[in-house]
């Protein structure tokens, strides 16, 4: 199921990753991608280490990640 046209390669389905937030049905989730590029790792890095993902998996999965980001109040510890 998509979550929005939009974000047409974002799936969650209980039956792949616990309902985890994935792309494409795939067992690669949008944390797992968005920890990569947080890590410092590129896109084309990425790319290269997992072939069957695309750019647009990619940037479908940071968009994801910044549209739950500015949705949800999460309360963080003072620096």
């Amino acid at each position: 199921m998509a979550l929005t046209p939009d974000l047409n390669r974002i799936t969650q389905r209980p039956d792949v990753m616990g309902g985890k937030a994935c792309i494409r049905g795939m067992r690669v989730t949008v944390g797992m991608i968005v920890g990569q590029i947080g890590a410092g790792h590129s896109v084309e890095g990425i790319l290269a280490d997992y072939p069957y993902l695309e750019r647009e998996d990619i940037m479908q999965a940071l968009r994801y990640a910044a549209w739950l980001a500015e949705e949800r109040e999460v309360v963080l510890s003072g620096a």
